[in-house]
């Protein structure tokens, strides 16, 4: 039986490219998760494919990296799936572990090297990129922090959350947000 999966990295990505192509493929059953290779939903997807596949099977992915963010993890799963009498194959057919022979497993270790070196290019490249315009991520906060040290000062007077939220235009929560750093320093 040939069985499926399918991962994509963040979830503005589209997993319809994947999906089509190992349908394509012939692939009888897809499992697929949409978040980092650390999200718990992913762990969980690829444990259910490791604990469906059966002796014959061939597992299918569009390309090797979308086993694990590293090569030890590519390399875990691989040999888990092994384990279970299944092999592993990529739609481009640069990898399938049906071939045991030395060069094979080498040839697998060595795309799992490439893989995880690519990955850690992109990681780097989008680090350096939001370092450099200075946007490292996270919500714009709604107040700054002149006013937040303004915000400290009314509550240490013993004006209320919600007349402070209030008048500056913001929600409850984001002048309790500000008290509970300042408590917790």
């Amino acid at each position: 039986m040939h069985v499926g999966y399918a991962r994509v990295s963040t979830l503005d990505q589209s997993l319809e490219a994947q999906l089509e192509a190992l349908k394509n493929a012939g692939c009888e059953k897809v499992f697929y998760g949409k978040q980092s290779g650390k999200s718990e939903e992913n762990i969980k997807k690829l444990h259910d494919l490791i604990e469906f596949v059966r002796e014959g099977d061939i597992v299918l992915i569009t390309k090797f990296d979308r086993l694990g963010r590293s090569l030890g993890q590519v390399i875990d799963t691989v040999d888990r799936i092994h384990k279970k009498g299944a092999t592993v194959k990529t739609l481009d057919g640069q990898i399938d572990t049906s071939n045991n022979s030395p060069m094979g497993k080498a040839m697998m270790q060595l795309m799992g090297m490439f893989a995880e070196l690519e990955h850690s290019i992109i990681v780097d490249r989008l680090q350096t990129g939001r370092y450099r315009t200075g946007r490292l991520g996270g919500r714009k906060r709604k107040l700054s922090p002149e006013q937040e040290l303004e915000v400290i000062e009314k509550l240490a007077v013993g004006q209320s959350v919600y007349s402070i939220a209030k008048e500056y235009k913001v929600s409850r929560m984001t002048i309790m947000r500000v008290r509970d750093r300042v408590q917790s320093i």
